[in-house]
């Protein structure tokens, strides 16, 4: 019923530009960058059609904690998606700690895992394909899963000058917030019976409800959700809609119940958690709805 990608596999070595060896994780045919004299990495996956006449939207998707982005691409992947709609799809590499990889969603400090500037990796990926391909600028999204998900929260509250909007699988928004530049849209994907991130939330991380009641205060969107449940597609999934918010946009939450810390592969109305993630987000630019 679920494919859990929330696992730490085994280490290889990793040198910054000064050749200090990290333990990290092996991706094959990785991008790299130099992000605060670190050679980071991330996969990228242009469509085969795309053929560069038209600008097209960029997808971010953040693995997580202990994952590697090739790993996390084949079991959250969207490339089939991205071939169909086109839209070039980039599966970023978190740094190392201790062996283990991971996302830094805030400013440096905080609640951060390191002092790695993921921030500003992040809007480094975006430059360079910005630089090199036919990219609508006011199409930019992020999603992550788990340790991702924060990740995701994180570039809508201090990089909103350049995401539309962002979607969580699984995933919990941390305490630091941003000054967001425009209404975002916001999709969260989490299950109930998740027993690393709970869904009503813990000392440590913040509830579904109160992450959800964050984004549909900011956005002024309805207070009360229009509901609807699937069951066909291998588990009960409730979807609440807190629409006609500022711009247009609207916070959207798909509920799984009994759905555990994975990025899910049950289905809503036939629809994958890929499908689910893109058909939200394309709905909207940095403006607002489309």
């Amino acid at each position: 019923m679920y494919v859990s990608i929330f696992f730490i596999g085994i280490g290889c070595s990793n040198n910054d530009i000064n050749g200090n060896v990290e333990s990290c994780y092996l991706n094959s045919n990785a991008q790299s960058l130099v992000q605060d004299g670190i050679n980071r990495e991330y996969i990228l996956y242009v469509p085969n059609s795309y053929d560069g006449t038209s600008p097209v939207p960029l997808m971010l998707n953040f693995h997580g904690y202990g994952d590697s982005a090739s790993n996390y691409m084949i079991n959250a992947d969207m490339r089939e998606v991205a071939e169909s709609d086109t839209f070039i799809l980039v599966y970023p590499q978190g740094s190392c700690l201790d062996g283990s990889s991971h996302w830094n969603p805030c400013p440096t400090g905080g609640d951060n895992k390191s002092n790695a500037d993921d921030l500003g990796f992040v809007e480094s990926i975006i430059n360079e394909v910005l630089s090199q391909y036919n990219v609508d600028s006011e199409r930019i999204y992020a999603v992550g899963y788990s340790n991702g998900g924060m990740m995701s929260y994180g570039l809508a509250n201090y990089k909103s000058d350049l995401i539309a909007g962002v979607a969580s699988v699984s995933g919990a928004m941390l305490d630091c917030t941003g000054s967001i530049s425009h209404p975002m849209p916001i999709v969260l994907l989490h299950g109930t019976s998740d027993n690393v991130l709970p869904y009503n939330g813990n000392s440590f991380f913040n509830s579904t409800q109160n992450t959800l009641e964050y984004w549909i205060t900011f956005n002024n969107t309805m207070t009360t959700p229009t509901l609807s449940s699937d069951n066909s597609g291998g588990m009960t999934i409730e979807h609440f809609v807190y629409d006609q918010g500022d711009s247009s946009v609207s916070v959207e939450h798909y509920k799984y119940i009994g759905g555990d810390h994975v990025w899910f592969s049950a289905t809503f109305q036939g629809q994958s958690t890929s499908e689910l993630v893109w058909n939200f987000l394309s709905r909207y630019d940095i403006n607002g709805l489309r």
